[in-house]
């Protein structure tokens, strides 16, 4: 057990460079605090003293604004940074080294209504190694973050995302996919990049827009091809008059 703490000591260091020593993650860190909290409504939990497993849960979201639920399950070497506002809901599945900001949620979207027949069922997210999901951001429903992924801040995940690869937005979109494995992505703050980001929407436009000029081309060419446009007037006025000459025979004074 202490071996494991100090792990995710030294993890948290890794982590974040005002993290000077172990001695200070254990005494002022709420993410470690609420970890220990964790671990320990956890092994209550697993042996069925749930009562007494959601009493040191709660007890834990009151003195760090961190709520783990006793069922979550959580891997080796996490850190919640900074952590106030940070809910982790009884279905959510974590991985190894993974990094969650504050006022991340690992969210269900099942309605409150017959709620008995949602027990024991999966409703919360499941992130995979190596994940890191950026201060407000909100994951939620039985979705997998693949290894490696990013999620920017204030994104809205509700659906599955690829490993290696970061999402912004609401509904979180692809901006960036890494040619790099899960074992080697660097990691980035917040989830979110620095620098040239593309935008997902800009890029969308900025491909209606070829298009737009690719089919105009298109059109000048045919414009070109019939005399720039004349031909299709003469036609035009061609069948109009045939349809007055026809109106004119069928007419009984010979008149329209």
């Amino acid at each position: 057990m202490f071996k494991n703490l100090r792990e995710d000591i030294d993890a948290m260091i890794a982590r974040d460079p005002a993290a000077r020593n172990r001695f200070e993650v254990a005494l002022l860190y709420p993410g470690f605090q609420a970890l220990l909290f964790y671990r320990l409504s956890h092994a209550f939990w697993v042996r069925d003293w749930r009562l007494i497993g959601r009493g040191i849960s709660q007890l834990g979201r009151w003195l760090t604004g961190i709520e783990i639920h006793p069922g979550a399950k959580i891997g080796r070497r996490f850190f919640i940074d900074h952590g106030m506002g940070v809910v982790i809901g009884e279905t959510s599945q974590i991985g190894d080294d993974v990094t969650l900001y504050h006022g991340v949620t690992l969210g269900g979207v099942a309605p409150s209504v017959d709620s008995e027949s949602q027990r024991d069922q999966k409703r919360h997210p499941t992130l995979e190694n190596g994940v890191i999901v950026g201060s407000g951001a909100q994951v939620l429903g039985p979705v997998t973050v693949g290894c490696g992924a990013r999620i920017g801040a204030n994104a809205v995940v509700t659906k599955d995302v690829p490993s290696c690869v970061t999402m912004v937005g609401v509904p979180a979109r692809t901006v960036r996919a890494s040619k790099a494995g899960p074992e080697d992505q660097r990691f980035v703050a917040y989830g979110t990049p620095t620098g040239d980001i593309p935008d997902p929407v800009a890029r969308a436009l900025e491909g209606l827009l070829d298009e737009v000029q690719s089919l105009r081309a298109r059109v000048n060419a045919l414009d070109a091809g019939n005399g720039g446009g004349d031909g299709m007037e003469g036609v035009g006025r061609d069948a109009r008059g045939e349809e007055e000459e026809g109106a004119a025979t069928d007419s009984p004074t010979g008149k329209c």
